[in-house]
């Protein structure tokens, strides 16, 4: 368009006065910095000059890549902004998910999204961790940033040795990503830092996990203002990681045990088997309380006051608890989700579900919306994502839709972003799909 071409030449005409800006300051500058080199006793190699320029461009750089791409996806941006399914009105309640962007990145071809997660301060970045569910078929892992201004290529890119299983941006510093690895190893990796590495890791030395991690979720600073996250992993230990003096120092808060399994040890000894962790959850107010999906489908209500005993155990599921969440508005109500097909709905005073959804299939994700107490969706291997809104139909979703058609592909997350009405749905083959709800799906309550 011709404003764009307008804002190019001005940019065009800027670079080369500061091309020749510097074409000046050079003979100086090279002179000036030659003679504190000389001081110092060290040659200035031209990779240090090249570095500050390229920051500069890169920036610059940065700026065009977005703007070529909003021209080349001008029609997905304007239906991300604009397009209201009309249809709607003739649907009777029932609602649709527009498919927008699809995020890929050559290196993750062979990768599972195992984690997603949106950044809690720049509304249109989300972090995405990969990996492997198949334990057979362990490999390397890689952490990637994505912004929906630039669908064609990742912001931040990191690779890790293992796979990663989990990961959570911190509320209040939102350059901090909390990770957790397939080889029980949590590492903190810092956004404004420009490494490839994780600023901070456990160790085996540093009480690291045994098993995979499945969920870690960052906690208020603690007394003397360290940062603190807490990690659940099958090895049946819930714990929490303090950043002291440049260390991850970490505490057991629970070891999850299975009741009334003590095997019969060698030479008589009584063996306690552990129950697997597999997802956990923080109440939204009080703050010392949280619940815990496992590998057996029981759901622990815990505290972080008593490492030896549960406040509650609720049979939830018959298999695996994939997720496990609580509601963003009702205080009481927190939802499961499992393997056995099954999402559910419980009031925590309860030792019964209010609501049961028999899906067809395994559910991998569960999220409650940000914008209405009664709004959720879930993925289920079967490569759909279903909405449902309770205060409108408390038995069926008012959409359930195909996301990934492949046989061999399964969908294995999904999250709703914190303002704009689309989520995010991730998949066995490191895709990453955006789509946007239409307004039957976002009806906000009464």
């Amino acid at each position: 368009s011709v404003l764009q071409w307008k804002i190019y030449d001005a940019y065009m005409e800027e670079l080369q006065k500061m091309e020749r800006s510097k074409e000046k300051e050079k003979p100086k500058t090279q002179m000036a910095k030659k003679e504190e080199e000389k001081k110092r006793g060290r040659k200035l190699t031209s990779l240090d000059l090249q570095s500050d320029d390229i920051t500069k461009i890169s920036k610059a750089a940065k700026i065009m890549e977005r703007m070529v791409n909003q021209n080349i996806f001008d029609d997905i941006a304007q239906d991300f902004k604009y397009f209201e399914d009309a249809s709607d009105e003739y649907r009777d309640q029932q609602g649709t998910l527009l498919p927008l962007w699809k995020f890929q990145y050559d290196k993750t071809k062979r990768l599972a999204v195992t984690a997603i997660c949106w950044n809690p301060k720049y509304k249109d970045l989300f972090a995405v961790g990969y990996g492997s569910y198949d334990f057979m078929k362990q490999g390397q892992g890689m952490l990637l940033l994505y912004t929906m201004k630039n669908p064609s290529f990742p912001e931040y890119v990191f690779s890790s040795e293992s796979g990663i299983m989990s990961l959570d941006f911190h509320n209040d510093r939102p350059y901090l990503v909390a990770v957790g690895f397939y080889d029980g190893n949590v590492a903190i990796y810092n956004l404004k830092k420009a490494t490839s590495q994780p600023s901070y890791k456990s160790s085996a030395k540093s009480g690291k996990h045994t098993e995979p991690v499945w969920q870690v979720k960052w906690q208020k600073d603690d007394m003397d203002n360290n940062l603190n996250f807490f990690s659940v992993s099958s090895d049946g230990r819930i714990v929490s990681w303090t950043l002291v003096k440049n260390e991850l120092v970490h505490t057991d808060v629970i070891k999850l045990s299975v009741e009334g399994t003590t095997m019969q040890g060698p030479e008589g000894l009584q063996l306690q088997t552990l129950g697997c962790g597999t997802s956990f959850d923080f109440h939204k107010k009080i703050d010392y309380l949280f619940l815990v999906g496992t590998e057996e489908g029981k759901i622990y209500k815990c505290s972080k006051c008593y490492s030896s005993q549960f406040l509650d155990v609720f049979e939830a599921h018959h298999m695996a608890v994939d997720s496990v969440s609580w509601n963003p508005y009702h205080l009481k109500v927190f939802i499961s989700c499992s393997s056995d097909w099954t999402v559910k709905i419980w009031d925590h005073t309860i030792k019964t579900p209010m609501f049961v959804f028999d899906l067809n299939s395994a559910v991998g994700d569960v999220a409650w919306s940000p914008y209405s107490s009664t709004v959720f969706a879930a993925v289920t291997t079967d490569g759909k994502a279903r909405v449902f809104d309770l205060s409108i139909n408390k038995y069926e979703a008012l959409c359930t839709q195909l996301v990934v058609a492949k046989k061999k592909n399964k969908i294995t997350h999904i999250q709703f972003n914190p303002v704009y009405p689309v989520v995010i749905i991730g998949d066995e083959r490191g895709h990453v799909t955006s789509l946007k709800l239409s307004p039957n799906l976002r009806k906000m309550p009464k």
